[in-house]
């Protein structure tokens, strides 16, 4: 079995930064995309970045500028780096690998961005 283990979560004020890590674990043979994924309350989970393979990045509109998704083959593990975190970016973030073929999801971690 494959599993994900997310860290990096947490509180932080207006205007601050958070780095989440994601790493994955067990037989994994290959890494293709990985992405982050949030789920606000009340709201549908949405894509906020993905990188692929051999580098190629994509984000969702409202973090352009502030967030860059980064990954490291060789630790199996992908990064999110948030700057300049606003209100509205308050959600459980997901981290989300395609292992073997297959979605492997971590658990998710609780990113609240408050005063």
């Amino acid at each position: 079995q494959v599993q994900l283990e997310e860290s990096g979560g947490g509180l932080v004020q207006p205007g601050g930064s958070l780095r989440l890590s994601c790493a994955a674990s067990g037989n994994v043979f290959s890494i293709n995309n990985m992405s982050w994924y949030r789920e606000a309350p009340g709201k549908q989970r949405e894509l906020v970045a993905s990188i692929a393979k051999g580098g190629s990045t994509n984000y969702v509109d409202s973090v352009k500028g502030r967030f860059t998704i980064s990954r490291d083959n060789a630790e199996k593990t992908v990064h999110l780096q948030m700057n300049s975190l606003k209100p509205e970016d308050t959600a459980v973030y997901y981290c989300k690998m395609l292992i073997n073929w297959y979605d492997y999801w971590g658990p998710g971690t609780q990113v609240t961005v408050s005063s």
